[in-house]
């Protein structure tokens, strides 16, 4: 008995201490350094991301200890990263410490950052960051699901809903403005979550968008903003040479527009393309959410501009999506084309459309 128990043991997937002076870390940051700090052998990182190539890690657990500064920082951990800009994102705010936003969970899509899409419960927490200490930071990841823990104790945030499909990839580190410290970096593999899975519970609600959403856009390929300016309406040279893909909307009624593509420069709108059925001429009233910026043509009528960019309305305004904006649109009946051009700046590039239930509308 012993000696099947010391084989299931050694079975087991084991922890694994990741040396700061690794040749698998890969970074892009302005600075990763090893330095000695408040007593321990640390990696000092700066302005980027540090990687741990050849990971290949699906489900698992990450652990580490940083020391914050008192200082506007982004800093945490990644994981499941692959391609040109795919990963899960965790990272602390320490200039927010009390706040409701004092930590973030974020998808990362082709190289951008989904937190104005993703705010608030099961994706922030107001924490109480401590200062130049070691703070213990663990992250466990199981399929569509995580738990993260700041600081000893049980898990304080809860993600049930992992934005990007689960699959092998590498881990990381990251920190954005301020520098960090970290040290006692180590992961393993696991072969069964630690905590109550609770997707399948609510797996059928999930995989049903409310009514009056717009359930799917088809998405352009990217172009220059600029190249709508002054422009009342769209004109075939607006469409020509445009590619389409479709989009389904999350349960929320959110079409991340990352998942589809990425953005660069002179190539960071597109435009996103849903057909509405009207059993008669009517105006009905659009809910609308953005980010960051947005103009809506019906039947290639513009109809509406917005700005819903990060300090676009006031130094504290952070940009997170929402239906805050209303759009009367003037249907005919039968079908009808409404086009919203979507602008990115950072943050989060998506968008949401709801009409209302009474109307009686199809979407074709």
């Amino acid at each position: 008995m012993n000696a099947l128990f010391a084989l299931l043991v050694a079975a087991l997937p084991s922890t694994q201490e990741v040396p700061l002076d690794s040749p698998r870390w890969d970074h892009s940051a302005a600075d990763a350094t090893r330095v000695e700090h408040l007593g321990r052998d640390s990696l000092h990182l700066l302005s980027g991301t540090l990687l741990l190539r050849d990971t290949a890690l699906r489900n698992g657990v990450i652990e580490f200890d940083v020391a914050l500064p008192e200082a506007r920082g982004f800093i945490g951990v990644v994981w499941r990263a692959h391609g040109p800009g795919h990963y899960e994102h965790f990272y602390l705010r320490p200039h927010q410490s009390g706040n409701p936003d004092a930590c973030q969970y974020t998808p990362v899509f082709h190289g951008i950052s989904g937190w104005q899409l993703y705010a608030g419960e099961g994706y922030a927490l107001p924490l109480v960051h401590r200062f130049d200490e070691w703070t213990p930071v663990r992250v466990e990841f199981w399929e569509g699901e995580a738990r993260v823990s700041v600081g000893a104790g049980q898990p304080q945030l809860v993600i049930d809903t992992l934005q990007a499909q689960p699959q092998e990839g590498d881990i990381g580190l990251s920190a954005g403005f301020a520098a960090a410290h970290f040290s006692r970096i180590r992961y393993r593999a696991l072969e069964a979550p630690s905590f109550e899975l609770r997707g399948e519970e609510r797996s059928l609600a999930s995989s049903l968008v409310p009514a009056g959403f717009v359930p799917s856009w088809s998405v352009s390929s990217t172009f220059a903003e600029a190249s709508l300016a002054g422009a009342m309406g769209l004109a075939d040279e607006h469409r020509a040479g445009l590619t389409w893909d479709e989009l389904p909307v999350e349960p929320s009624g959110l079409a991340n527009l990352a998942r589809v593509q990425g953005i660069g420069p002179g190539q960071d709108t597109c435009f996103a393309r849903a057909l509405v059925g009207s059993p008669r001429e009517q105006i009905v009233l659009l809910d609308l959410g953005f980010s960051d910026r947005a103009r809506v043509y019906l039947n290639g009528r513009l109809l509406y501009a917005g700005d819903n960019s990060y300090l676009s309305r006031d130094y504290r305004y952070l940009g997170t999506i929402g239906t805050f904006d209303r759009v009367a649109l003037p249907l005919v009946e039968g079908t009808n084309e409404l086009m919203v051009a979507v602008s990115e700046g950072f943050g989060g590039w998506g968008l949401i459309g709801r009409l209302p239930l009474d109307a009686a509308l199809e979407f074709e």
